[in-house]
């Protein structure tokens, strides 16, 4: 549903903290949450066509289970009336959170760059980790091996790169004493970069070994949520994960969370039109 009061609209805007702190118009998706977690599925993956929403979903869940997140943006959406789960949820686990969409290249090691960059960055986001007291020394040695910079380029190796997010999420897992969420945004990009730039079969490698090292029998991970274009199976980017859960464009289990609905466009309108008849009355 629409927010009834007169807002700015969010063109162009991902993010959902700014959307809901900054006075945007926001079309309530939140039930998303709710079906998310009634549907459970270890790995979630959804697949929708460009511009319906994905990022700013991902966005939504980012702020709605990380640890320390602003619970009052929430205040008034759908998902505010689940007392029970919110008290469960929200709020309460570590998560991390990367969106592909820039992984692209000349080639493959352009590609394979961008990526460390991507992952190193969103590590040093838990900087606190360097320090805690919860990590051993080599817990800690992991952390600066997945952070460490040397003349603007992240340094870590080959191996630690396939390993990546699950060292991360073995490290957030450790410090909190919770289990992780996971959040890959547009996974399916740098696939589509490296067909057409030649270096597609290298891409997939590095994909698959990244993918299943985080996905596939990792114990420090709660769930993870995958956003794509498309489902890449012909290539086997999700070879032997059997706890795979997708949700396509044709599946009506969580429709209502991407795009827009009949309801949605229609209160928009009506609200959107209530605002220029404003306009239109000050300017006569």
């Amino acid at each position: 549903m629409i927010d009834g009061r007169k807002k700015r609209l969010p063109v162009g805007i991902e993010d959902f903290r700014e959307i809901r702190t900054k006075d945007f118009y926001y079309t309530d998706k939140t039930a998303m949450i709710r079906g998310l977690l009634e549907k459970w599925g270890k790995v979630n993956l959804f697949t929708r066509p460009r511009r319906f929403g994905k990022t700013l979903n991902m966005s939504m869940l980012k702020e709605f289970f990380e640890i320390g997140s602003d619970k009052a943006i929430f205040d008034g959406l759908e998902i505010s009336n689940e007392k029970k789960l919110c008290e469960e949820y929200m709020g309460q686990f570590p998560v991390v959170s990367i969106t592909l969409k820039n992984v692209s290249g000349l080639n493959y090691r352009e590609a394979h760059n961008l990526l460390r960059r991507v992952i190193g960055t969103e590590a040093r986001r838990f900087s606190f980790l360097a320090e805690s007291d919860k990590l051993d020394d080599g817990d800690r040695r992991m952390y600066q091996a997945l952070t460490d910079i040397r003349d603007g380029s992240f340094t870590m190796s080959d191996d630690m790169l396939i390993d990546s997010l699950r060292t991360l999420t073995q490290l957030l897992a450790k410090h909190y004493g919770k289990e992780t969420i996971l959040l890959i945004d547009e996974y399916d990009v740098p696939l589509d970069k490296a067909f057409h730039g030649g270096y597609y079969t290298e891409m997939v490698s590095l994909i698959r070994n990244l993918f299943g090292s985080a996905l596939k029998t990792n114990p420090h991970l709660y769930f993870a949520v995958l956003t794509g274009c498309l489902r890449v199976a012909k290539e086997s980017i999700f070879t032997g994960l059997n706890n795979l859960k997708t949700f396509s464009i044709t599946d009506y289990t969580c429709a209502s969370a991407f795009g827009f609905t009949d309801e949605d466009v229609k209160a928009l309108c009506d609200t959107v039109c209530e605002m220029d008849a404003g306009v239109l009355t000050v300017l006569e």
